[in-house]
């Protein structure tokens, strides 16, 4: 039997699989040459490669999924046609067909198939009472989302007794961000989370600390050097990249290097720090990222008390203008930590050695030292709401969101 394309099972099903199983509704989709664009019910917009043989391709063929997005609220009579494949009635999707060639004259119209005209109609009656009195706009979950990403930290719709039309709104916090990023453009043009590495480095440098830079793939072995076993649940959010090698899911392991290395070379106490980039495979979430940049830094020798560590960290979170408080806490890895806390969210973590895992390391003198993620510490800075907002990214730029077209 001949493999469809993949844009007319998308066509045809009305629906989209996405690689962990969940089912989405396909509001729309354009077909260029080779490619794909697709809006799903809940707002998501990506782009996939129009391919017979494709995992995309198959799964709509299969039609085997795990479950249901709640946001794109499938019916279950929509379901049901698809797992039957009974098109009898025609498909749930309004798609877009875009020239596949370049020699295509271009269409003065979109072309745009939907299930039924008179079902979206509105009858009579409502008709004349929606001309009679307003109604308040009922944002579908997707136009929340987009108002939400288009929205900046000064914004204030809380005082707005009756929000407008999405549309109205949209075009007008659009207006807002592109207005923003120009003058961003002209003024600024420094990258927030590259200045707060800048900051940060002349902070620790003029505090007497030296600069390291490590590898960003370590051996596996110095994770288990760290003490992470496969029952610990930071074990299993490692990113492999063979056998022997990882993606290194925190800045320790090239400090303890440079310690042992630097032992009784570099005067009394020795001071280093460094600001990288660590991966983990975290739960999603608006505090967690699997691609995030940390500072760590660290002092072996004398000096190393609690409250000097105490004392660099207040100087510095005083330097970044962050407020904070001070917990005692407990980690899988260093044993008993202080935590430092901006609400709810941890932004440091620091730890007065010695700890068991410093002899595997051959370090045998007294050392402090505190880890923060440099994009809590922006998310806290500018109140953001997500810390996607600060992060290493294509979909925002210092907190403002690109998709502006």
């Amino acid at each position: 039997m001949e493999r469809k394309p993949l844009d007319l099972l998308i066509d045809t099903n009305g629906v989209w699989l996405s690689r962990n199983g969940l089912l989405h509704g396909v509001k729309n989709f354009e077909v260029s040459r080779n490619h794909i664009h697709i809006t799903t019910d809940c707002g998501s917009r990506f782009t996939v490669r129009n391919s017979r043989r494709s995992r995309s391709a198959r799964a709509l063929r299969n039609n085997k999924y795990r479950k249901a997005c709640k946001n794109c609220k499938l019916s279950d009579e929509r379901i049901t046609r698809f797992v039957t494949k009974d098109f009898g009635r025609g498909s749930q999707a309004r798609v877009v067909t875009a020239p596949k060639t370049k020699k295509s004259k271009p269409q003065k119209a979109a072309v745009v198939k939907s299930v039924s005209s008179k079902a979206n109609e509105m009858p009579p009656a409502a008709k004349e009472a929606k001309k009679e009195k307003p109604v308040k706009p009922d944002y579908t979950p997707a136009q929340k989302k987009r108002i939400t990403t288009l929205l900046s930290p000064a914004d204030d719709l809380s005082s707005v007794k009756e929000l407008p039309p999405f549309k109205e709104l949209e075009t007008e916090l659009v207006k807002k961000r592109k207005q923003d990023l120009r003058q961003m453009y002209e003024k600024d043009r420094r990258h927030q989370l590259a200045q707060l590495e800048r900051d940060i480095s002349l902070f620790l440098i003029e505090k007497g600390f030296m600069e390291v830079r490590t590898s960003v793939m370590i051996p596996a072995k110095f994770i288990e050097r760290m003490g992470i076993t496969e029952e610990d649940p930071l074990y299993r959010q490692i990113f492999r990249v063979d056998e022997n090698t990882c993606l290194r899911p925190m800045l320790a392991p090239g400090l303890y290097n440079y310690l042992h290395n630097f032992d009784n070379i570099m005067p009394d106490p020795l001071k280093i720090f460094e600001i990288g980039t660590c991966y983990r495979k975290e739960s999603d979430g608006k505090e967690h990222l699997e691609e995030f940049t940390m500072i760590n830094f660290c002092q072996m020798g004398s000096g190393c008390t609690r409250e000097n560590l105490l004392k660099i960290i207040d100087d510095l979170l005083k330097y970044l203008n962050i407020d904070y408080e001070v917990i005692s806490d407990n980690c899988m890895v260093y044993g008993d930590t202080i935590d430092i806390m901006h609400g709810d969210m941890e932004i440091s973590s620091a730890v007065v050695g010695p700890i068991p895992q410093d002899l595997d390391w051959g370090v045998n003198k007294p050392w402090m030292g505190a880890g923060m993620g440099l994009e809590r510490l922006l998310k806290v800075k500018h109140k953001y709401t997500n810390i996607k907002r600060s992060s290493r990214s294509i979909s925002y730029y210092n907190g403002i969101t690109t998709n502006l077209r």
